[in-house]
């Protein structure tokens, strides 16, 4: 296994070095094939920042930007929280609500969420009472009442170290990842628990090839390396911008034969020049006014920032880019020019949160749930499902536009015999999540409405008549038997 690593990583390295270049060539201006030009010297070099654990723990802690990049997408992930789909009490879900209060497992999965962006790799470890031997893999059956005491988060620099082996089972939700996890003491560098991956919940930055994550010991990329050029930039822009300001207003003195006396070996006259531009200086008053020679001239020269806030605009949007986050959300100010609400930028980023609580989130949910319902409710039932709420909801007007749009469509189609009765009930319900409206109709009516439609309603003169009174066509059918 050892030398097929090896000999895919030389060929890469090899494969790397070679530069690419197309069959265009023009020697006259410089430019194709066999050209040295500013854009073939471009390079990009390896520098894996993710293992550089002092320079950006410098950045999170001294860096506003860099703070806002690593927790603005996971606050966001966590702020609207699931909702339990099951026909378990209300009793049951304040139980469970009490138990998260307890464990604080929101904060758990927020600070897992932060430190895997950070360093590229976190873990969660699922801490049972009564499960003292972490090595064996974690039993639903073993976990009793009132025995789980949450998570205790550890980043990939905090002692917690992957083993070689992976899992080898298809069916593991951690197929290809390590079995086990170590636990250092880092005073004494000695192992401290050994724990099965069963009872670890990871949290990755951004993902990497199978060859890099080998690379990164099984862990993914920090955030950072992926914006720090950008935030770089951004910097320097903001810095020499401030900068600018001390030289928004500059006087200058126009002096007959400055040049012949600093030219001059005469020390005593250059000593009286300098003594007599520091007194004018601290003469000067608040409002500009200089004591001058006759025949000096004094001027002012003032700098113009003329494109500057467009400069610094840009380098926002670009680090925003690299952030895969709004400017609205990272600088907490709408950008300039067109679109400068950022609507449709949010409209875009809230679809991308809802992309990300799917395929990241709820899958730590899916482990830990179970485990929760055992230690609230003593069992897991049978339909235990949880769903998200959407991040965006619109407002009251667009909500009822909205209805009023979805109600004449299903409308439409029940009234032209397309869906029966019972299907047109379904779909309004179905819209209640949305709207608020039609939340009350019952399976019993949706029941009753099964294979009735606009056609056999009794009363043409009302286009609800079999939608919303199905006891009209029991009514019906049994007239029709007599």
């Amino acid at each position: 296994m050892s030398k097929r690593r090896n000999a895919r990583k030389s060929r890469a390295d090899n494969q790397a070095s070679v530069t690419a270049m197309d069959a265009f060539s023009n020697p006259a201006a410089r430019t194709g094939f066999g050209t040295m030009d500013l854009l073939q010297a471009t390079e990009y070099p390896m520098t894996r920042m993710t293992q550089n654990y002092q320079l950006l723990t410098s950045l999170y802690r001294e860096n506003w930007i860099i703070q806002n990049i690593i927790a603005t997408i996971p606050n966001d992930i966590m702020r609207k929280w699931y909702t339990i789909k099951s026909a378990v009490g209300p009793d049951c879900i304040d139980r469970m609500t009490r138990l998260e209060q307890k464990t604080q497992i929101r904060k758990k999965l927020l600070l897992g969420m932060y430190w895997g962006r950070l360093y590229g790799g976190a873990a969660g470890i699922v801490l049972i009472k009564g499960h003292n031997d972490m090595s064996q893999s974690l039993d639903l059956n073993t976990v009793m009442p009132d025995s789980f005491l949450g998570m205790q988060i550890l980043d990939r620099w905090s002692g917690i170290f992957p083993e070689g082996s992976m899992v080898s089972d298809p069916e593991d939700p951690d197929y290809g990842l390590p079995e086990y996890y170590t636990i250092r003491d880092e005073e004494t560098g000695s192992t401290a628990v050994r724990v099965h991956h069963s009872r670890v919940i990871r949290f990755t930055g951004r993902e990497l090839p199978w060859m890099e994550q080998i690379v990164e010991q099984y862990w993914g990329e920090s955030e950072i390396e992926a914006v720090y050029s950008e935030v770089v930039k951004r910097d320097n822009v903001s810095a020499n911008i401030a900068a600018l300001t001390f030289r928004a207003n500059i006087n200058y003195l126009e002096s007959d034969g400055l040049d012949q006396l600093l030219g001059s070996a005469n020390t005593k006259a250059q000593q009286n020049f300098w003594r007599l531009m520091q007194a004018q200086s601290m003469m000067e008053s608040n409002f500009g006014t200089r004591i001058i020679n006759k025949g000096d001239a004094m001027h002012n020269t003032q700098y113009t920032f003329t494109g500057l806030p467009d400069v610094y605009d840009r380098m926002m949007m670009d680090v925003a880019g690299a952030a895969r986050t709004p400017v609205t959300k990272l600088f907490g100010r709408s950008p300039a020019g067109m679109n400068a609400t950022g609507e449709s930028d949010l409209n875009n980023y809230y679809d991308y949160i809802d992309g990300l609580r799917e395929t990241e989130l709820r899958p730590i949910i899916e482990r830990l749930l179970p485990i929760m319902a055992l230690s609230a409710w003593g069992e897991i039932p049978d339909d235990l499902d949880i769903d998200f709420p959407l991040m965006q909801t619109p407002d009251a007007e667009k909500t009822a536009e909205m209805g009023e749009r979805k109600t004449n469509a299903i409308l439409a189609a029940y009234q032209n015999d397309l869906i029966d009765a019972a299907t047109a009930l379904k779909e309004l319900r179905s819209m209640a999540d949305e709207t608020g409206l039609y939340s009350h109709i019952t399976d019993e009516s949706i029941e009753a409405g099964k294979g009735k439609t606009y056609s056999d309603a009794k009363t043409m003169q009302d286009p609800m008549a079999g939608l919303l009174m199905p006891s009209q066509f029991q009514a019906g059918s049994e007239d029709e038997e007599e």
